[in-house]
């Protein structure tokens, strides 16, 4: 078996990029020693990449548009990304407890709006690795969500509300996901106060796969605050909740910073803690947030 690799050598100012092509022989054997570590190794540096050459066409190009990052907060803003432009969110967690004993993933949604009211989104992990209480270790990818997205204006600068409906797909395996497919809707407010931003989400979630005596619907709520300290520097926080019939009750607080690269790509980190429980023991993620390119 062949492993090829592309290797960015360099960039022009219009963002072309000129690549290396080199591989090396892998005895099959070796095939199933090939954990998600080494997935992460080569996703993380595709992610890197990805990011250079965008900043570059960022600082080439003289937009006017900006990102709008949804992540990392469990609530979504009404608002949609700029129309017509494809944006993508990439980001990396590692979480202690709740589910699993540890759970490590590679967060993924991209974004894209037909007008400021009506958009797509679409989310995965685009790779997982689960320890169990038992020391068990899966791996693998993620569910896959899709979801349409409308914003509702309320005709009061500042303040919108929005609806969000859609399927998870189970793309997981089950010793992933839960292996049954859930119908998703969340409902959103959100408001502009000063240098800061509220976001409310009420949502439900009609679950597939569901254990004995376990209420069939799952109910979602969030709701987070974000402040601009400056032009670059941005921090946020939020509470959030999970409640099932006849199951554990989830609550969490995050938190963490943001910090605007330029107008097309934004940076996060933070850690989350549990609050019940059932919720995780803690978490901690980064990511980042990209305006790709107008597609029309």
């Amino acid at each position: 078996m062949l492993l090829v690799k592309l290797i960015p050598a360099k960039t022009n100012y219009m963002g072309q990029l000129t690549i290396f092509v080199f591989y090396r022989y892998i005895n099959p054997n070796e095939i199933n020693n090939m954990s998600i570590r080494q997935s992460t190794k080569y996703l993380s540096v595709l992610s890197f990449c990805l990011l250079i050459v965008s900043s570059l066409v960022a600082k080439a190009e003289d937009s006017t548009s900006t990102a709008t990052p949804y992540r990392p907060t469990v609530s979504n803003p009404a608002t949609l990304s700029a129309p017509g432009w494809l944006e993508m969110e990439l980001g990396w967690q590692t979480i202690k407890g709740g589910g699993d004993k540890w759970r490590n993933s590679l967060p993924f949604l991209a974004k894209l709006a037909f007008t400021d009211d009506w958009g797509v989104l679409v989310g995965n992990e685009l790779a997982v690795r689960r320890t169990d209480f038992d020391d068990a270790k899966y791996e693998g990818v993620g569910d896959t969500t899709l979801i349409v997205k409308h914003r509702i204006s309320s005709g009061v600068e500042g303040i919108d509300w929005g609806v969000e409906a859609g399927y998870k797909l189970p793309t997981a395996k089950d010793t992933i996901g839960s292996g049954k497919g859930d119908f998703i809707l969340n409902g959103i407010y959100s408001a502009d106060f000063s240098a800061s931003h509220l976001d409310l989400n009420l949502g439900a979630t009609r679950l597939g796969a569901i254990d004995d005596g376990d209420g069939r619907l799952q109910y979602n709520w969030a709701a987070s605050v974000s402040h601009n300290l400056n032009e670059k520097w941005g921090v946020f926080g939020e509470l959030s909740g999970v409640y099932q019939h006849n199951a554990s009750t989830q609550f969490q607080l995050m938190t963490g910073a943001s910090y605007n690269y330029s107008n097309r790509i934004v940076l996060d980190a933070g850690l989350t803690v549990g609050l019940a429980t059932a919720s995780q023991d803690w978490s901690i993620f980064s990511g980042v947030t990209v305006l790709l390119d107008n597609l029309w």
